[in-house]
């Protein structure tokens, strides 16, 4: 997922390359981005921070309380943090940082890879607009953002971060049974992505609520209202939910923990 803010942010042109600092422990995929993308690459976490003033932290939860005290002789009330890990809240970040920092915390997806992900946003109180607004415009290279208060991450991971995957696995639902029916595999996943591309930009574009575009859909008597009264039978919606309820409950198992 850094990879992603970085490349989406360099593809922008308003940030230079050189103007980019990253850290990773293993050096060969660090000398690879610097011939790829032609960033500046650092030592370590700490020279990392010194020299950055917008630092997006993109390491799993359980490498917090390594990476913040490593940050923390660095971090000043002008530098802005950016974490992206679930289960990991802003008081968290600034128990370690302080509480004058500026922390802004993400809830972004994997289609970010693609330009097209959907990023939650949510800061602290000593963020400032134009902080804020500097970093918004690095999460739009990615796709869309959205800001909301921090207690709606939860729901947020629900319905958005870990979403792809329920999508995927209806994606590949689909291609199977078109290649039950004959179609080859390619064709299969070519018919079945491109149609949940296509229903997620009516969404987006028309304005009509989703339920009004499946009742626009369904002809009396078609294959479509056939299809939609199968999946209702066998509770498709309520499945989805349930998928949705168990992820959001357990980010906020991880925050507690």
């Amino acid at each position: 997922m850094g990879g992603a803010i970085l490349r989406g942010c360099l593809t922008g042109g308003e940030i230079r390359p050189e103007q980019v600092y990253v850290t990773d422990p293993d050096q060969d995929k660090l000398k690879k981005l610097r011939e790829e993308l032609g960033i500046s690459p650092c030592q370590d976490i700490r020279e990392l921070t010194r020299k950055a003033d917008l630092i997006f932290v993109g390491v799993k939860p359980g490498s917090f309380d390594q990476v913040l005290p490593e940050m923390a002789e660095w971090m000043t009330s002008d530098k802005l943090i950016v974490s992206m890990a679930a289960g990991i809240s802003i008081s968290y970040i600034s128990r370690f940082l302080g509480e004058d920092i500026p922390v802004i915390r993400i809830m972004p997806n994997t289609p970010a890879m693609v330009g097209e992900g959907m990023t939650a946003v949510c800061r602290n109180v000593k963020v400032t607009e134009e902080a804020f607004s500097r970093a918004f415009h690095i999460l739009e290279s990615i796709g869309r953002a959205c800001e909301v208060e921090e207690e709606q991450i939860h729901t947020v991971i629900g319905v958005s971060g870990s979403s792809p995957a329920y999508t995927y696995m209806y994606i590949d639902a689909l291609a199977k049974a078109a290649e039950a029916g004959g179609l080859s595999r390619e064709d299969s996943l070519l018919f079945a992505a491109q149609a949940v591309l296509g229903a997620a930009k009516m969404v987006l574009e028309t304005g009509i609520d989703p339920e009004q575009l499946r009742i626009n859909v369904c002809s009396p008597g078609g294959t479509t209202i056939e299809a939609v009264k199968k999946l209702q039978e066998n509770g498709f919606e309520e499945k989805v939910m349930e998928g949705f309820r168990a992820a959001e409950e357990k980010s906020r198992q991880m925050e507690k923990q």
